[in-house]
């Protein structure tokens, strides 16, 4: 059962690039700015709905409804 260096040697050399390439894949997946775009994309497409585009456009002007006859009242 005994290999010879050369052997252990390239086990080792194809051990490291498979981790160097999960490592980049890794990176990749986590990068920050990629979080930020997905959830950019993601609430753009969710406020293209109009129910949701329209619910608060009424909120937003009930709220400012609601500061404006507190300021003037």
């Amino acid at each position: 059962m005994a290999r010879d260096p050369d052997t252990i040697q390239s086990d080792i050399e194809k051990a490291r690039e498979a981790l160097a390439e999960s490592l980049d894949v890794l990176s990749e997946r986590a990068n920050p700015k990629r979080f930020v775009e997905h959830g950019r994309a993601s609430l753009q497409q969710r406020l293209a709905d109009p129910k949701i585009k329209y619910s608060l456009i009424a909120v937003g002007a009930i709220l400012v409804a609601a500061v404006l006859r507190r300021l003037f009242r």
